[in-house]
């Protein structure tokens, strides 16, 4: 008989590519910036849309924003985003892809100021992932006082599109919290991982 393995209630079990995401990806502490970038763009295009449809562009997303490397992207001008605005791989919304062309030239200034942008993202949470004890959904802010904070200094920094939501978001994508529900199999695995 096949052991059954338990997971947070959130992702959607007949897709294979959102269940390898929570399994294998979801709240691993990260400390590479390129990685950081990737979420914090795909994060701020899926405001207002399901984080399925993004992962099941990403490919696209990456393709599009020249593999998310930030200095290429804080390059781009006014054809790349109409170059972007014609490709229906990823969501064609002028704003969201103008803002991740500015969130790039904030994030090398960031990364100028602080040797790293991670060294600046895991300032907000001590340099270790804060430890929820969540059980079931409802139990999920949708944003926590470190994101607010975060968020309101993102935003004096010039970044766009990245308000308390979609920044706890990501805080949950880079493993700066620890959101696994306490019975999900990936809860005890990640419990005192440090970010790599």
């Amino acid at each position: 008989m096949a052991k059954t393995v338990t997971r947070c209630p959130w992702p959607v079990y007949d897709d294979p590519v959102y269940l390898k995401y929570h399994d294998e990806e979801w709240g691993v502490p990260t400390r590479d910036d390129r990685l950081i970038y990737e979420f914090l763009v795909l994060e701020s295009f899926q405001a207002g849309l399901s984080w399925r449809t993004i992962l099941h562009k990403r490919d696209n997303f990456r393709r599009a924003f020249t593999g998310f490397d930030y200095e290429k992207v804080a390059r781009f001008g006014g054809r790349d985003v109409a170059r972007l605005m014609n490709d229906a791989g990823i969501v064609r919304n002028r704003a969201k892809i103008e803002a991740a062309v500015n969130n790039a030239r904030c994030f090398i200034a960031v990364r100028k100021e602080f040797g790293s942008f991670s060294d600046y993202m895991w300032s907000w949470v001590g340099g270790r992932p804060i430890v929820h004890a969540f059980r079931k959904f409802s139990d999920f802010p949708v944003f926590t006082d470190e994101a607010v904070a975060w968020a309101k200094d993102l935003k004096k920094r010039g970044f766009k599109f990245l308000g308390p939501t979609v920044i706890y978001s990501h805080m949950q994508a880079v493993g700066m919290v620890n959101d696994h529900t306490v019975d999900c199999f990936r809860y005890r695995e990640l419990a005192g991982r440090k970010a790599r």
